[in-house]
């Protein structure tokens, strides 16, 4: 076999392969797959609320979804493992390419590249000839002055057979390169620096845990506490008025993390003020800080968008929640045959046994909710077709909706709170302290819902003349007791039929019928209200069950006024006036009771007294990468103005000795990265300015 040399060919020696992985991770196509990637994550973290308790995401994704999200780490992308990796290899193929490209661009401004040979210059498409009487030596001068006065900066390099000039002019441009990709590195470390890294090392190193426990924070244990010495963090505190505190929360995807704070807040006092729609519009906390090792005290008022900024850690006005307000409160039963009240008492954010069933949990409480009262086509708290929380969502909606809707409607003080059983299963509701005109009725709206992610459904309970719930309440009742509900059927009866030998055989028939049309309404465990004389009605033929239900309606109107009369005489009271007034009551009620079969709680709780006390939502942050974050910034606009304002221009002036002696031959070149306008304006000004006599 022949050597190569004896054949010619020459082998191409292979590169290492680490020099051949440099260049990959410091090319462009792989940056920009870094970037692509990173965008998409970016959606699913802006589409995907972050940092939301498990049980919401079992909720919305179920569980099997959740269980793949959670692995993926998309609950909070912007910490996840896979995140933080495509971050790293980011700032490693920036600052690859940086160093790989950096010294060149550096070697090249400075460089005049003065090795250019006159031929090369002949094929440059921006050129120029020309003669003058001047010597060669003279020629170079002229041109340099000429090129100085332009703007250029110029050297004169003394070839064998004549002399270069050489001109260069925006060399810095390729700062714009540097700074540029300098700005990406610096901004992805100040975020590294603000990111949640030092928090899970002290997690994988130092043995902190997550809380998800309940208690006191003062009686929570060190393995969930971080120290003042952290880093960085991002947390909130809340604060109700006249009270202090020196520890912050910090949310984690399985509980949450205590972070001392190296300071004390005291919240002296907060203020909040509403627009007419009921939408905050400022909220300020005035508040003493003092510093825990020093005794340093300041005071300041913090709103929104105006932080605090002591000891190196940022206080921002968050938001505002209930202090702990002390309710009292009137308890009604909603199931059984007892109507008799009771008194309890609560405090937002504790809970109140009920009864042995039965634990109140007091969950918020609002001074006052404008809201929309705009009139509807159905007096019905249910429209045909809509459920009740689809009705009451299009005139109870939020009261941002239209500033300038004149149906917006202070409607008073509400009290949210939850029921819980002894399996740990709970309804949460939330009803308001006054009635409310909704559709020319007086109604207290109680509202019901059994999942957080849904909207509450609102039960009306129609005010009697007293503006109380009473009346509704001894109706209801009422209803429930079987031998109310004989005594209404014969009345009822007894005030329909005639006194005749036909009406009494009339009468024994009607009563029976009007018995079991308010036996029927009253309901069972399945159905109660208009769902169960649905469910009789759709046991008669169908040619028959119009008729049918036309009766139905009449009896059960009819026996439910006189049900209303009789309750009434049991407890000494008056017969009510027949009037249109009591008619329309009777008619709302019989909407309620039939509604109040899915409102599923054993008890109604109205709102008496408050004592309100306000709390201010804090979030307390140490970002150490925030001022390289801002250099960051700041190098990327150094950058950018510099690739697009800075244009870089060559010129090269090659002069020599006429053939015929006492004159010079001259030949300019020209050339730019970006050929634009002003760049052909500046080629034709100087084609001009350096063959013109001195």
């Amino acid at each position: 076999m022949s050597s190569p040399s004896t054949t010619g060919i020459q082998l191409k020696t292979r590169r290492p392969l680490v020099a051949e992985i440099v260049e990959l991770i410091s090319s462009m196509r792989f940056a920009i797959a870094l970037l692509a990637m990173i965008a998409i994550a970016a959606i699913i973290g802006t589409v995907m609320k972050q940092g939301e308790p498990s049980a919401n995401y079992i909720n919305q994704f179920g569980p099997f979804w959740f269980e793949v999200f959670r692995k993926l780490g998309l609950y909070a992308v912007y910490s996840a493992w896979w995140f933080l990796l495509l971050m790293g290899a980011l700032v490693t193929s920036t600052t690859l390419c940086i160093v790989r490209n950096a010294p060149k661009m550096l070697q090249d401004m400075r460089s005049w590249r003065e090795n250019v040979r006159e031929n090369s210059l002949l094929n440059f498409h921006h050129k120029m000839q020309w003669r003058a009487p001047l010597t060669r030596a003279a020629l170079a001068q002229q041109s340099a002055a000429r090129l100085v006065d332009a703007g250029y900066k110029v050297k004169l390099v003394e070839k064998e057979n004549g002399t270069l000039v050489a001109a260069k002019q925006g060399a810095a441009n390729k700062f714009g390169y540097i700074f540029a990709h300098s700005a990406i590195v610096i901004i992805c470390l100040g975020g590294l620096l603000d990111s949640d890294i030092p928090i899970r090392l002290q997690e994988w190193f130092f043995g902190k845990t997550p809380f998800n426990g309940s208690g006191l924070i003062s009686q929570v244990a060190p393995e969930h506490r971080l120290s003042t010495s952290n880093p960085t963090f991002r947390g909130n505190t809340m604060i109700p008025e006249g009270q202090n505190s020196s520890t912050a929360i910090l949310n984690r995807p399985d509980g949450v993390l205590i972070q001392e704070l190296p300071f004390t807040i005291n919240l002296k006092k907060f203020t909040i003020d509403f627009y007419s729609t009921g939408m905050p519009k400022l909220f300020a906390s005035d508040v003493e800080v003092r510093d825990n090792q020093t005794g340093e005290t300041v005071k300041a008022t913090i709103e929104v968008n105006k932080p605090l900024i002591f000891k190196g850690v940022a206080i921002y006005q968050s938001s505002f929640e209930d202090g702990g307000s002390k309710l009292k409160l009137t308890g009604f039963p909603m199931a059984g045959t007892g109507s008799k009240r009771f008194d309890i008492a609560g405090e937002v954010g504790a809970t109140t046994p009920l009864d042995d069933a039965y634990t109140v949990e007091w969950s918020g409480f609002r001074p006052f909710n404008v809201e929309n009262v705009a009139p509807t086509d159905d007096p019905r708290a249910v429209k045909k077709g809509k459920s009740l929380q689809e009705e009451l969502g299009e005139h109870m909606g939020s009261a941002g909706k239209n500033a300038n809707n004149k149906n917006l409607k202070n409607v008073g003080p509400s009290v949210s709170y939850k029921l819980r059983d002894k399996t740990g299963q709970a309804r949460e509701y939330q009803n308001y302290m006054q009635p409310v005109t909704i559709d020319g009725a007086t109604v207290f709206l109680a509202g019901m819902r059994a999942n957080p992610s849904d909207n509450f459904s609102y039960l009306r309970i129609p005010a009697d003349d007293g503006y109380s719930i009473a009346e509704w309440m001894r109706l209801r009742a009422a209803l429930q007791d079987p031998a109310l509900r004989a005594a209404a059927a014969q009345r009822y009866a007894e005030r329909a039929t005639p006194k005749s030998a036909a009406g009494d055989a009339l009468r024994t028939q009607l009563q029976a019928s009007a018995d079991k049309s308010l036996t029927i309404f009253a309901g069972s465990d399945k159905s109660a209200g208009f769902m169960a004389v649905s469910q009789f009605l759709e046991k008669i033929p169908a040619a028959e069950q119009e008729k049918a239900a036309d009766v139905v309606m009449k009896i059960l109107n009819g026996s439910l006024w006189d049900l209303w009369q009789v309750a009434r005489a049991k407890e000494g009271l008056e017969p009510v006036a027949e009037n249109e007034t009591h008619a329309r009551f009777l008619q709302l009620a019989t909407n309620a009771l039939s509604d109040a079969f899915f409102y599923g709680a054993p008890v109604y709780l109205q709102l008496d007294d408050f004592t309100e006390i306000k709390a201010s939502v804090f979030q307390v942050t140490r970002s150490p990468g925030k001022n390289v974050v801002y250099l960051g910034c700041l190098f990327l606009v150094l950058g950018v103005f510099a690739m697009f304002y800075i244009r870089e221009r060559r010129l090269w002036i090659w002069i020599k000795d006429d053939t015929n002696g006492g004159a010079s031959e001259a030949l300019m070149a020209m050339s730019t990265q970006r050929k634009t306008l002003d760049f052909e304006r500046e080629f034709e000004t100087l084609k001009q300015k350096l063959p013109q006599a001195a």
